[in-house]
């Protein structure tokens, strides 16, 4: 019994450490929302992985402690990262370094952008530094 039980906590932990394979085309985008939708795909204490869906755009923000990688998998909008504004589209990796501005305008496309977000260390949402226009 007591091998029963420690195989059972050994198969429990292996489980709980384990990889994550996801499709990610099984995300579809969402038949309503107002302007950005978000679903959280993984996390653990070092990242937070999103699909993230933007209609029209993202205010300017940053995060103080946070990086942030998003891989564009449908659409296209203007971004500005810093000082640079430039053109986004399906294939394009943008990496967002921590405390850098930056922000999405959707303008040419009906599609609303489909990003791949990856952030690090895990990211609750309580690092979202809206940037005020004077």
């Amino acid at each position: 019994m007591r091998l029963i039980i420690l195989l059972f906590f050994a198969l429990l932990s292996i489980n709980l450490n384990a990889q994550h394979f996801q499709a990610l085309d099984k995300y579809k985008t969402p038949n309503e929302f107002e302007n950005i939708h978000v679903e959280k795909i993984t996390e653990d204490s070092l990242q937070s992985c999103f699909m993230i869906w933007v209609k029209q755009g993202v205010k300017e923000h940053y995060h103080a402690d946070h990086s942030e990688n998003i891989i564009v998998l449908e659409g296209e909008a203007m971004m500005s990262l810093g000082d640079d504004l430039f053109m986004i589209k399906e294939g394009d990796h943008v990496n967002i370094p921590k405390g850098t501005r930056h922000s999405v305008t959707q303008i040419l496309s009906d599609t609303p952008l489909k990003v791949l977000s990856i952030q690090s260390p895990r990211f609750d949402g309580s690092d979202r530094i809206f940037v005020e226009k004077h």
